[in-house]
């Protein structure tokens, strides 16, 4: 059977075509929430037309998988969680969005909304700060290439100021341009759902206002290595700063059985080997003449932690300088415990590395008698290493949530132990639908107990571009709404009780 281009797919899936549509009709219309709380209002596609609108807001489902339901008390702490926000520079030759024409596990290196991520961030920023948490974590995949103009654009919009996501000297010049005949590709100046002018919007300049409140980062995967999978080697930091790049795939291109049996993560399969041989066969091939930029830089694993670090205006209680664990105290009730799972060696999964069980089995003993929230980019359990972890987390009755990104879905599970348990979270992506954030607040109930009430934001960029990007998202034939990211009810906006928490020597 013939593969329609994603082009194509796109454009099928987009119904009836045309701009976003926010449901004006009849009694029923609603505007969308001025703080981006799904508690309030909701997107959907109740009509089945391809269209989001704008629907009703979704209440707290009460899980009581670990405790029965209890009388709330006193708030404890109160944070946000955005994660995987990919902020790329979508005109980058490093980039290898032809990737995408041999499907999955290879569907994240092209997305019809890439250019619109520092857009996106902006918008999940605006309801951070509609929030006022006491702390946001910032929960790794922030950047998506590896690349210095990535990390100065994602840094620039946490922080506020001036904000110029756009590189070379058109601003965009790549695989989406208007000038590409290529029919894999969507080209919004031309193609359905048609959006004239985007790229050159989604690269001009912009102000940001930045979060307003302390952040801590988590490392994650792309934050270091090059698609996610490779650590930058001479012919990847050429590519990033010279003058061609690889929109088609050669002829005869293919994934060999070998490599297409190898396990595959939310970005792409684990083994960067994969990425590493497909890319230097493809330069063989054809390439696309491109403007280059300087800017393109690939960093190492030093720089990119030192850059978190410095910009971190969280006071962090740190064990060096080249790894990212460290605990931050969030008042005198709650603190979070943050891993450091990024492989130095290439791969996206998560690796434990040697001294880290040791280092928090200390945090776990010594914690001030508060609760811990355990936080890391990569799920534990899916981790090399990350089942002793949890094993530790299980000996103690001070944890109450793990909390992580890189799954780019909605999903919240219960993990039994002696001390009556604890719940493992993980948000969406903001690049993938339902591009959505997280709130948490942390509880005391009656009895002696803990909650975390805990539900999902939905980015509020002023203007269009945050709403197109949402749009797309949510189009994307090989996306987040395909492959069920939002989560179910019970894996978004829920009340998840704990046991009470017994004294610890």
């Amino acid at each position: 059977m013939r593969r329609l281009t994603r082009r194509q797919a796109l454009a099928a899936a987009a119904g009836v075509l045309g701009a976003l549509v926010i449901d004006g009709c009849g009694n029923d219309a609603h505007v969308p929430s001025a703080s981006g709380s799904t508690l309030d209002t909701t997107w959907g596609d109740p009509v089945g037309d391809g269209q989001l609108r704008v629907l009703g807001g979704e209440g707290f489902v009460y899980r009581q998988e670990l405790a029965p339901r209890a009388p709330l008390g006193q708030t404890l702490g109160l944070l946000g969680h955005l994660t995987d926000a990919h902020v790329m520079d979508a005109s980058s030759p490093a980039r290898v969005p032809f990737l995408d024409r041999l499907g999955p596990p290879f569907q994240s290196t092209f997305r019809p909304q890439e250019a619109l991520t520092s857009h996106v961030l902006a918008g999940a920023v605006a309801a951070m700060r509609q929030l006022m948490p006491d702390h946001v974590i910032q929960g790794g995949d922030l950047i998506d290439n590896d690349q210095d103009n990535e990390l100065r654009i994602a840094l620039d919009v946490l922080s506020g100021g001036p904000v110029r996501p756009g590189s070379g000297p058109d601003g965009y010049f790549g695989v989406q341009s208007a000038s590409n005949p290529d029919p894999f590709y969507y080209r919004p100046d031309l193609d359905a759902p048609r959006h004239p002018g985007l790229l050159r919007a989604a690269t001009r300049p912009f102000a940001a206002r930045g979060l307003g409140v302390p952040w801590v980062p988590v490392l994650g995967d792309h934050d270091l290595l090059a698609a996610g999978e490779l650590v930058p080697t001479k012919l990847t930091r050429s590519l990033a700063l010279g003058r061609r790049a690889v929109w088609d795939l050669p002829s005869g291109l293919t994934i060999p059985p070998d490599l297409r049996s190898l396990p595959a993560g939310p970005d792409g399969p684990v083994a960067p080997i994969v990425v590493d041989q497909l890319l230097a066969e493809a330069l063989r091939g054809p390439t696309v003449a491109v403007p280059a930029d300087a800017a393109r830089r690939e960093m190492d694993a030093v720089e990119v932690v030192s850059r978190l670090r410095r910009a971190s205006p969280s006071r962090v209680i740190s064990t060096g300088d080249r790894r990212l664990d460290y605990v931050v105290d969030v008042g005198d009730r709650l603190r979070l415990v943050v891993l450091d799972l990024a492989r130095r060696d290439g791969g996206s999964g998560g690796l434990v590395v040697a001294g880290q069980p040791e280092w928090l089995a200390a945090q776990l003993g010594d914690r001030g008698g508060r609760l811990l929230i355990v936080v890391s980019h990569q799920p534990l359990g899916s981790s090399d290493g990350g089942p002793a972890l949890l094993d530790l987390l299980d000996r103690s009755s001070s944890v109450i949530a793990t909390l992580c990104g890189h799954t780019h879905r909605n999903h919240i599970a219960p993990r039994h132990n002696p001390a009556g348990g604890y719940w493992q979270i993980e948000t969406a992506s903001l690049i993938d639908y339902p591009q959505q954030a997280r709130a948490l607040r942390v509880l005391a109930t009656a009895g002696g107990g803990v909650a975390i009430q805990t539900w999902m934001l939905d980015h509020i960029t002023p203007g269009s571009l945050g709403s197109v990007s949402r749009e797309l998202a949510y189009l994307d034939a090989q996306g987040g709404r395909p492959q069920g990211f939002t989560g179910a009810q019970r894996d978004r906006n829920v009340v998840l009780f704990c046991a009470p928490r017994r004294a610890e020597p």
